[in-house]
């Protein structure tokens, strides 16, 4: 750490130097203040600083156009949920109904598909019979 004695004359220097790339610092008179000026050549932080603005609104354009795909599709995968869930209850439900048939009027349904099985096969077996002669 430097002494409040060295800090006028080492610490900042008598002569004015480059900070940093359009800046310079210089020595005020009886004063530990230190002046910064702006170097004419590199003037244009304006527009720099323009340019970042500008950078800045699209990135807050392309955030807001983030969020509101996020809500709609946050919102299609809510409907689509709700709509499974109305599938699958229907399902359910007819399951329920079919079961309930079954019970009711017995195990005929499964007689009846195995005589239209038969027929269907007898059918293919005289036709392929016939279009041989």
């Amino acid at each position: 750490m430097a002494s409040s004695s060295h800090r006028g004359s080492d610490y900042y220097g008598a002569a004015p130097y480059r900070s940093r790339e359009g800046l310079s610092t210089r020595q005020v008179a009886s004063s530990d203040e230190i002046q910064l000026r702006i170097d004419p050549m590199h003037g244009d932080l304006d527009d720099e600083i323009t340019g970042l603005r500008k950078q800045v609104r699209q990135l807050r354009n392309v955030a807001q156009d983030i969020q509101s795909e996020a809500k709609f599709q946050n919102d299609f995968l809510n409907q689509l949920q709700m709509t499974l869930i109305k599938a699958q209850a229907g399902v359910k439900n007819n399951m329920r109904r079919l079961n309930k048939s079954i019970i009711q009027h017995g195990g005929n349904h499964v007689i009846h598909v195995v005589l239209f099985a038969l027929l269907c096969f007898t059918v293919v077996y005289f036709w392929s019979k016939l279009s041989r002669r």
